[in-house]
């Protein structure tokens, strides 16, 4: 699981994901919405 920061606002299985707000995804679908610049990494501080 990855940590992204959403960039907008999406539905994921069923599920409102808001933009800006942090959530846990599976690996291979992170790496496609970061790449695709719907979410970011999120670098705890």
């Amino acid at each position: 699981m990855t940590k992204v920061k959403m960039l907008v606002q999406t539905t994921y299985k069923n599920e409102l994901l808001r933009e800006g707000k942090v959530y846990d995804i599976p690996d291979d679908t992170a790496k496609r919405w970061i790449i695709s610049k719907i979410a970011q990494k999120y670098e705890e501080k």
